[in-house]
């Protein structure tokens, strides 16, 4: 969310940005016009407040000289502004939360080396920084080549022998659940392992089990709430009501909120392997088959807490940490540059990890890596000190990243692995995880 102070002192630079947006039509004008009207009720109640507060001031002096007419005429225009007050701060509440319901749907301003565009096709691919494509591919793996067709990953071994069900989740839940079972639940369960282990003991990510039911200010906090409000779960909670986590980014990146944290804390680097859940009410008829676009889904989150001066590298860091999980699983995959009309409501920049898919003959999202600079923090309140000087706290950067979606890891490896039998070889990396099995399934 914006400092509306920012806006006035930079609503061309302002205007510039937010132009860039995809489907943004709110410009600094619209915004300061009601600043202006706040400002104006402000004033209104600052000079109604400081009168009541002379004449009260008169009052006892004009009571002291036993003045009783003239006291009784001020108190009459005391009672007066008594009853004006209050109607002066029910509009100043009305007008600030008008002011704040407004800048809490603009989304954030993207960096200049954010690619302009109007959807996905405007993305630019990521060699690293200071890469080229010859230095990508040296860490990548090759794409697999097969002697057959490839099939999906619901075809494999008709579902790695059923044991990928869709009608018994539908029974129970409906469309967009799937029913693991036996090895393909084992393999799914040894990725989330791995990468947990990895990030922990590798990345110097902290582990953390968060609460899967957040309230209203956490997701306002992580930006999920006004704007997005159709596509979260929720639940009453006594007067209130609870939502089932879309993402562990929410829980997580709150840890911070309406707190300061010492500069020798930061960066605070969290992860977390939890359930998601998402209507995806936007999504109709897209992807209905097998368990790619699902209402329910592991994912290992990473997020990072940041001082502003250090969350550029931060991000490519926390690219290189989602990177490495699908190089160790030999997956190729590619690094997308989210252009303008691609990017989330609340980054300045994004990268997509996009992993081969054989039997669907493209690539598919399975990590995205945003770095948000101080747009949460504003929305939470988080802030932290610098070490060493007496200046005001400052608002701290927060990053996030799929680390990585531990059911689309499960869709690549089932097709990058399959053999012709229909068995999936399983990735070296995971064979420790997965008792020793070298493959699953097949006839």
């Amino acid at each position: 969310m914006f400092d509306i102070k920012w806006i006035r002192a930079n609503a061309e630079a302002f205007d510039t940005a937010v132009a860039r947006r995809k489907g943004v039509s709110v410009r600094s004008s619209d915004l300061l016009a009601i600043d202006d009207r706040r400002r104006e009720i402000i004033a209104r109640l600052n000079d109604a407040q400081e009168k009541r507060n002379a004449l009260s001031k008169q009052i006892g002096q004009a009571k002291a000289q036993k003045d009783e007419a003239r006291a009784a005429e001020l108190m009459a225009e005391v009672a007066s502004l008594k009853e004006s007050i209050p109607q002066g701060e029910a509009d100043e509440r009305a007008i600030e939360l008008e002011l704040r319901n407004a800048l809490s749907v603009i989304p954030n301003l993207v960096f200049e080396d954010v690619p302009n565009g109007t959807d996905e096709s405007g993305n630019v691919e990521y060699f690293g920084r200071n890469g080229t494509p010859e230095t990508a591919a040296k860490v990548r793996a090759p794409r697999p080549s097969f002697s057959f067709a490839p099939r999906e990953h619901y075809e494999i071994g008709v579902a790695a022998n059923g044991n990928m069900d869709f009608e018994i989740a539908a029974k129970l839940s409906g469309s967009r659940f799937v029913v693991l079972k036996g090895q393909v639940a084992r393999l799914e369960r040894a990725l989330g392992q791995f990468m947990l282990d990895l990030h922990t003991n590798e990345h110097g990510y902290l582990e953390v089990q968060p609460p899967l039911l957040v309230r209203d200010d956490a997701l306002f906090g992580t930006n999920q709430l006004p704007k997005f409000e159709e596509d979260l779960f929720f639940t009453p909670h006594g007067e209130s009501r609870l939502a089932l986590i879309p993402t562990a980014e929410v829980p997580l990146t709150n840890f911070v909120r309406e707190s300061i944290v010492a500069e020798e804390e930061l960066p605070l680097r969290l992860t977390a392997l939890t359930p998601c859940f998402r209507s995806e009410a936007g999504s109709a008829g897209r992807d209905t088959r097998g368990m790619l676009r699902q209402h329910q889904f592991n994912k290992v989150e990473m997020v990072s807490i940041t001082t502003p001066e250090t969350s550029i590298d931060e991000h490519e860091r926390m690219l290189a940490c989602a990177e490495t999980v699908l190089q160790r699983l030999g997956l190729h995959y590619r690094v997308m540059n989210l252009c303008t009309g691609d990017i989330g409501f609340g980054a300045q920049k994004t990268y997509d990890l996009e992993v081969w898919l054989p039997g669907q003959d493209t690539y598919r999202e399975i990590s995205s890596v945003s770095v948000c600079g101080d747009f949460q923090a504003r929305r939470m309140e988080a802030r932290y000190r610098p070490q060493g000087e007496k200046q005001a706290p400052r608002f701290v950067h927060t990053l996030n990243g799929s680390g990585t979606a531990v059911g689309r890891c499960l869709i690549a490896v089932l097709e990058n692995y399959q053999q012709e039998d229909g068995s999936v070889l399983v990735p070296e990396v995971l064979r420790p995880y997965m008792g020793g099995l070298t493959s699953i399934g097949g006839r």
